[in-house]
């Protein structure tokens, strides 16, 4: 599938619904493009466009009659064993089915009103990227918050913490980057208009015209290894101090201009959090700044200048193609992009009614608002002159030069960071140590930088890696992306830290002074699910001489995140990659194994293992999933209700994450939901910060807000909070499920999820099973065909040329 201009997004919004898919942007941390009609996948995201999963897009167009599914053949079902024994009918189907249209004038005020619920959870964020030396907020940050409201602050919760202590380290990378200077490197050996783009970035470094977003590529710090006695040591950061909420003043000034203009008054606490002191002045000055806040859409944006500023506004208006470009970029980050080719950028702002995308590209470099790329072709030996033929000049003329991307020095600044840091580590690891036994044993002494992949099973090998690298005195760690990763592993996990928890400082290590691990060895699990900013965060916490190895299946779906590093670093081919032999067991492995390869085969299950449910309708896919959770698992498998996962394609549509909670809420536990919509004893999935989902039960509620058991820990969901970053967990989305794994899953494909299957979907989702999976079908021959099919699009990121550049080997 193509993504012609960022359009689409890794879990497509449902037309319908802006809302929500506001909501859900902030919760999952990758927002999708809520352009109406949009059927596209975007790279590295495979949910239909019905869902509103930030990172991910899966979910089908809504709109569509669902096609009737018939009895699956042997050929494409991987077992034809029907467990539920109660005839199907549509009970609950009113109950979760949801519109399929909606009004186009409730559409807009829809989405206005659900910034003020979506921004929430972003503050932290929006924070940390304020303090970067080479951004500006209003362009990089759309997604931040606005809920602070008293002169009094609340303790902080280990969520904000965590942040907090996110951005004091990324604070730490940009101050030791200014530090430095050199030239800016990219956009060497550039002609036409790419030239022209440099000429303008030129321009702004000469001091001819205005900007001070541009990043630099300086040569990496010399760093001081950790000293050999520091002790490893868990440690909790002290509570930084809290955003200070817009002055009254401030906000009562947006709450006035909005209303000039038309915008709701609720959205006047983003807007003041998000443009600061200023704010009422900056968007008499440009109303397009309206942008800046999440889930403001470019139409809505156009109204609100034309209210404040009549006439004088059109749609060639230098403010308003800027902050559109800006607007595109930011939300191809949301779908993965780190960049986009100039050419799919133009198409986007022609698809906004700009005159002259070329000058409004021109416009926004300019300003400093986006940065111009062109990585340097790997310098080749001349022939001699006597030796080159016409023949072969007017190839090498002919030949495509590498494209013209433009990005957002937020993701420049990470890739760059990592990049540079991965050639620390490879450059300055102690070669001379020998280390007996596997062949990743072998690799990981030799060097510092090792990719290692497989399935579940081969999760072991790193395990032991570290097991081996504690014996021989190092000081190691292994992290995976999610707690349930953590229990995975046995009585191994128990030494095992998240990455986020091992980043906030909330577990892991100690530091040195210069903010540095106190590490020899540090084993990622769940590597494909880094994105680019949290890989560069992680690799300069890393000191000099410490191996890393990333270990991960590259056929789940990708980060929810900017960014594939696992992928680019398996295509770089700078460093060791040790592919895993070991298969994963039983039927469920036979299967996925198979899907991983293309191929869905027919797997005998004699346990049942494996379970297909044919359905004709979303309703009665909704009937059967609560079916089989609440009555014929437990039964028929031995798996009780409370560790059966169902998953699904999206949030939205009658058969997504929302109208299933709602029906399994019903059976398994009712009640009014008196505290905020939930009670105790539901399961929810909450979202501390964008990106990352963890799954608990509600305890009870009390004036600091909503009590979660999570794991063998007790959280507290700050009641403002409750509205953005929750949601009930009885059924989730691929996106939020990928790292996790659960005794039985339930897999819900109803008929409009068709369109929106891949095969790094399917493989994602069946692979949460660990006893049993039953597969609600009612895709026909579109399951098979996405299998063979479906490989999702790549995101277009600047990493790999970064790394060749910096770790070029000769080719074998």
């Amino acid at each position: 599938m193509t993504e012609p201009s960022g359009e689409t997004a890794p879990e497509a919004p449902e037309d319908v619904a802006p809302t929500e898919d506001v909501q859900e942007d902030v919760r999952q941390g990758a927002a999708e493009p809520e352009e109406p009609g949009t059927a596209e996948e975007p790279a590295s995201a495979e949910e239909p466009a019905t869902g509103e999963e930030p990172a991910s897009a899966e979910e089908p167009a809504t709109g569509e009659e669902p096609p009737r599914a018939e009895e699956p053949t042997p050929a494409q079902e991987p077992a034809a064993s029907e467990e539920p024994d109660e005839p199907a009918t549509d009970d609950g189907a009113e109950d979760s089915e949801e519109p399929a249209a909606a009004d186009a004038s409730a559409e807009s005020a829809d989405t206005e009103a659900a910034g003020a619920a979506s921004a929430a959870s972003g503050t932290a964020e929006a924070s940390g990227t304020a303090e970067s030396a080479a951004s500006a907020a209003t362009a990089e940050e759309p997604r931040t918050d606005g809920v602070a409201k008293t002169s009094d602050p609340p303790e902080l919760s280990d969520a904000q913490a965590e942040l907090a202590a996110q951005r004091e380290l990324r604070a730490r990378i940009e101050a030791r980057k200014a530090e430095k200077e050199g030239p800016l490197t990219s956009g060497a050996k550039l002609s036409g208009t790419a030239a022209d783009l440099l000429a303008a970035v030129r321009a702004v470094e000469g001091g001819a015209a205005s900007g001070s977003a541009f990043y630099e590529a300086p040569e990496p710090a010399p760093r001081r290894s950790t000293p050999e006695a520091a002790p490893a040591m868990t440690v909790r950061p002290p509570a930084p101090a809290q955003a200070s909420a817009p002055a009254p003043g401030t906000t009562a000034a947006v709450r006035e201009v909005l209303a000039k203009g038309g915008a709701p008054e609720d959205l006047a606490g983003q807007v003041a959090a998000v443009l600061g002191d200023g704010a009422a002045q900056a968007l008499l000055d440009d109303p397009w700044q309206l942008l800046a806040v999440s889930g403001v859409r470019p139409e809505q944006a156009d109204g609100f200048a034309r209210a404040l500023l009549g006439a004088a506004c059109g749609p060639d208006d230098p403010r308003r193609t800027v902050a559109l470009t800006v607007w595109l970029l930011e939300r191809a980050a949301l779908q993965g992009h780190t960049a986009l080719e100039i050419d799919t950028v133009r198409a986007g702002l022609a698809g906004h009614a700009v005159p002259d995308p070329g000058s409004a590209v021109e416009e926004a470099v300019s300003a400093g608002a986006v940065l111009v790329f062109q990585e340097e072709e790997t310098a080749e030996e001349e022939p001699e002159e006597d030796e080159e033929s016409p023949e072969a000049a007017e190839a090498a003329a002919d030949e495509p030069a590498s494209p013209v991307l433009l990005g957002l020095d937020r993701y420049a600044l990470a890739e760059e960071s990592l990049a540079d840091g991965l050639a620390r580590l490879v450059k300055t690891a102690a070669t001379a140590d020998t280390w007996e036994g596997s062949e990743l044993a072998r690799a990981a002494g030799a060097h510092g930088l090792v990719l290692h992949t497989g399935g579940e099973a081969s999760r072991a090998e790193p395990v032991a890696l570290a097991a081996a690298a504690r014996e021989r005195g190092l000081r190691t760690l292994v992290a995976v992306h999610a707690d349930g990763g953590r229990r995975a592993l046995g009585p191994a996990g128990t030494e095992a830290v998240t990455v986020a928890a091992l980043l906030s400082g909330a577990a892991g290590p100690g530091r040195d002074e210069e903010g540095a691990f106190a590490l020899d060895l540090l084993v990622v699990l769940d590597a494909p699910q880094l994105d680019v900013e949290t890989a560069a965060m992680l690799v300069e916490s890393l000191p000099d001489g410490c191996r890393l190895v990333l270990s991960g299946d590259p056929a789940v779906l990708g980060a929810p995140g900017a960014g594939q590093v696992f992928g680019d670093l398996l295509a770089a081919r700078v460093c060791p990659r040790i592919a895993s032999r070991v298969p994963d067991p039983g039927p469920l492995g036979e299967l996925v194994s198979g899907i991983g390869a293309g191929e869905l085969n027919q797997v005998e299950a004699p346990g049942k293992e494996i379970v297909i449910v044919p359905v004709r309708d979303a309703g009665e896919a909704v009937h059967r999933t609560v079916q089989l959770v609440a009555d014929s698992v437990p039964r028929a498998i031995g798996v009780p209700a409370e560790q059966t996962q169902v998953v699904t394609v999206g949030h939205g549509g009658s058969a997504g994450t929302r109208a299933l909670n709602a029906a399994l809420k019903q059976r398994l536990n009712p009640g009014p939901g008196r505290f905020g919509g939930y009670d105790p004893g539901d399961r929810v999935a909450y979202a501390p910060v964008p990106g990352r989902t963890v799954t608990g039960t509600v305890l009870s509620a009390d004036p600091e807000g909503l009590r979660l058991r999570c794991g063998d820990e007790e959280l507290v969901v700050p009641k403002e909070r409750v509205e953005s970053a929750l949601r009930h967990g009885w059924a989730l989305t691929a996106h939020q499920a990928a790292g996790l794994r659960w005794p039985a899953v339930v897999v819900v494909l109803p008929g409009d999820a068709a369109g929106g299957l891949t095969r790094p979907w399917v493989y994602t989702a069946f692979g949460r099973a660990e006893r049993h999976l039953s597969v609600v079908h009612g895709v026909d021959q579109a399951l098979p065909r996405a299998v063979a099919e479906g490989v999702a699009p790549e995101r277009t990121t600047r990493l790999r040329p970064l790394l060749e550049a910096l770790l070029a080997v000769p080719e074998e």
